[in-house]
């Protein structure tokens, strides 16, 4: 008799232990596979070449560290994985936020001398701590061939232009071999709740890099919040961005295009609120609770030190 309680105070210690370790769920999402019917251009400025931005949205409904991202395009055929040369990842709020409402007519379209609507882009400029650049170190990645050839009905690549002369129906298909990049970003992007825009940014030396579509859903599964198309800019158009469905391809209906990519991580549930007084030490705390200290989160987290994992929370709290 005195063995089973003891037997059942330690289970009961055991379970109350795990309840106050308060596990947070592994989050991963991903747009799906390539449809075949669009490929945009996403290259930075290199060789006299604008910049050109592609950028699809994503939702997240709680603190989260990600970890990890995929991204799927086209590049030339015969092109050699090793021309992969260079990958930059930034995140943008959606408009309003980061951006001048200023310059635009307001309410309800909030146009501008070079777009028909800014409702539901992303930001004017991107959020700062969230990018990552493999040139900086910021970033690794890999490429990989995911089949000798693919085509697709439609491409937007050098017809990104101002209003009136904004819709061109796109530049007809293409075809060339599709590769996935797989990233892990070092450190962690760390994100409060929110919606965004995902903008990968590619250099093909000696070539371009075409992201590709995939199919497109009213809401993100499991959630009601709306999902956004996709919208591309370049140097000229900043710091607005056009819809590459509706202001470009256009069409009766026009159509809407979602953007191939993925994201994994960690949820942090209890971190604290950006810009209030106690974020940091509620953020620490709920880190500390959730992995059992703070040197288990760091590594559950994707850090690669308690000082990286300090120095992230301090950049989320925007101390």
């Amino acid at each position: 008799m005195i063995v089973r309680l003891s037997l059942v105070a330690v289970t009961a210690t055991v379970a109350v232990f795990l309840a106050t370790l308060g596990w947070a769920d592994p989050f991963s999402f991903s747009t799906g596979s390539p449809d075949g019917r669009l490929g945009a251009l996403s290259q930075p400025p290199n060789l006299g070449r604008l910049e050109t931005e592609t950028a699809d949205d994503f939702p997240l409904t709680e603190t989260t560290s990600i970890t990890t991202a995929t991204v799927v395009g086209l590049v030339p055929t015969g092109t050699s994985l090793a021309n992969i040369s260079n990958v930059e990842i930034e995140v943008y709020h959606i408009f309003p936020k980061d951006s001048d409402v200023g310059r635009t007519s307001g309410p309800p379209t909030f146009s501008t001398t070079g777009v028909p609507t800014r409702v539901n882009s992303p930001g004017d400029v991107e959020i700062a701590t969230a990018t990552r650049d493999s040139s900086l170190g910021s970033l690794i990645f890999r490429a990989s061939l995911l089949s000798p050839s693919f085509s697709v009905l439609n491409t937007v690549v050098a017809g990104i232009n101002k209003t009136p002369n904004n819709v061109t129906h796109g530049e007809g298909p293409v075809s060339g071999e599709p590769v996935q990049i797989t990233i892990t970003f070092t450190p962690p992007i760390l994100l409060p709740a929110d919606h965004y825009f995902f903008r990968p940014e590619i250099l093909v030396t000696g070539g371009q890099f075409l992201y590709l579509s995939t199919v497109k859903p009213a809401v993100f599964p499991g959630t009601t919040v709306p999902d956004l198309q996709a919208w591309i800019r370049n140097s000229d158009l900043k710091p607005d961005w056009l819809r590459i469905g509706t202001d470009i391809i256009d069409g009766n209906p026009a159509p809407t295009f979602n953007m191939t990519f993925s994201l994994r991580g960690e949820t942090i549930p209890g971190a604290g609120t950006p810009g209030q007084a106690n974020c940091h030490g509620q953020s620490v705390s709920a880190v500390a609770r959730q992995f059992g200290g703070v040197a288990g989160a760091a590594s559950g987290l994707g850090f690669s030190s308690v000082k990286e994992l300090q120095n992230a929370l301090k950049t989320f709290c925007r101390e």
